[in-house]
């Protein structure tokens, strides 16, 4: 018997959204110039299911395919190489337009900064994307991930130079410990996805990161003919990425922002587990948070998010396994003509819940609860690739987490 999905519709009380400004156009837009100063940098694509509408009932489909960005197969680069440029601008006193990838890897640069040993804490793709630009940078990194990371992930990162450890705690302690060591090391610093009190502007900026990708996505749905998605799914762990997604479109969209589905994995629904609670304050999910979607075992919400979803998020969904599985299949495999889009286990469980509301009438009420039928413009992010090769495999081939 297939675990149920559980939802609940937004009703927590508003705060005074003060941190709505964090995810201003501007912010985001100077992220986008960060980014664009990199070689490496091109816009990743965005997939029109044109099939898959059809078939679900929609108006339209999009997928943002973050398996192309930077060549590591997966989106969190954004947020930890931003955080980087903002960082080193702050210490030097100058403003991040100026932290162009070529002054980065100048002589000019080693010489006025010297380098800084960059902690975090990852099941993977965070973890590889700061190793990644400390490596370009010419600055270190060290990286801790929980008990269960994998090998395939370990190695991604101990490839770009990093000192990376597989520790026997789960995500958030792993937080506490980067945290520990770079309180304790010269020019050490934390960036880390997930805010705590005291511990807000790097994960601000991370989320501003992040934007580079939303800003994308809006301007490809805009040169296609969509000027607005009605609804967007987003997945969250700490729910940074929910938060900066969310952030980016209602300031976008002001006066007529989109519906937003906030899905999360059902072994570490905090984000669900506070909308639930329904006062406005946060909640922690902990113990192993064990589940496939290793980019979502997060128990512990990022606070700035927290604020910008309570305020803005029309429901949050609790999301077992199968759901991911059931979207990494029907991604990989979609209806004739549409592009295939390769999904790992934490980019794909949007597809899943989206198939899952509107296949058949089990979850009509929360069909119903978003409003989607045959005008719904949906737009959805895949966050990475089959950053697991294996775990893919099984999911697709073997049919891991089968939905009968």
């Amino acid at each position: 018997m297939k675990e149920a999905i559980k939802w609940t519709v937004n009703r927590m009380p508003k705060s005074g959204d003060e941190q709505l400004s964090v995810m201003s156009l501007s912010n985001v837009e100077k992220a986008r110039l960060f980014h664009g100063s990199f070689p490496q940098y091109s816009v990743t694509p965005l997939a029109r299911l044109d099939g898959m509408a059809k078939y679900l009932g929609l108006g339209g489909l999009f997928v943002k395919n973050e398996s192309y960005r930077f060549g590591l197969n997966a989106f969190k680069v954004l947020g930890g190489s931003f955080a980087m440029g903002r960082y080193i601008a702050k210490e030097m006193g100058r403003d991040v337009s100026e932290m162009t990838y070529d002054y980065l890897t100048g002589e000019t640069f080693r010489k006025e900064f010297g380098q800084a040993t960059f902690f975090t804490a990852t099941d993977g793709n965070h973890g590889r994307g700061v190793a990644w630009a400390a490596n370009k940078l010419g600055q270190k990194a060290v990286v801790h991930m929980p008990k269960g990371s994998t090998k395939p992930r370990f190695d991604n990162i101990a490839r770009e130079g990093a000192q990376v450890t597989i520790e026997e705690v789960n995500y958030d302690d792993c937080v506490r410990m980067a945290a520990a060591e770079a309180a304790r090391t010269e020019h050490g610093v934390i960036v880390q996805d997930t805010a705590w009190e005291g511990y807000e502007e790097i994960p601000s900026w991370i989320m501003q990161g992040y934007g580079t990708m939303a800003g994308e996505a809006a301007e490809q749905l805009r040169q296609i003919g969509v000027n607005r998605p009605t609804h967007v799914f987003v997945q969250a762990g700490v729910g940074s990425l929910a938060g900066a997604v969310v952030g980016y479109f209602t300031n976008l969209f002001p006066n007529d922002p989109p519906k937003f589905i906030i899905m999360e994995a059902q072994a570490a629904d905090c984000l669900y587990q506070g909308a639930m609670a329904g006062d406005g304050s946060p909640r922690v999910v902990d113990g192993d948070l064990k589940t496939i979607m290793a980019g979502l075992a997060c128990g512990e919400p990022n606070t700035i998010s927290w604020d910008i979803l309570r305020n803005h998020a029309a429901v949050f969904v609790s999301c077992p396994d199968w759901i991911s599985a059931k979207g990494m299949r029907m991604l990989g495999a979609p209806v004739k003509g549409d592009p295939a889009v390769i999904s790992g286990e934490s980019g794909a469980v949007g597809m899943g819940l989206l198939a899952a509301m509107l296949e058949g009438g089990e979850y009509q009420d929360l069909r119903e609860a978003v409003g989607l039928d045959r005008h719904s413009q949906v737009l959805m992010f895949s966050t990475e690739g089959d950053t697991d090769p294996e775990k893919y495999r099984r999911v697709l081939w073997d049919g891991e987490h089968a939905t009968v």
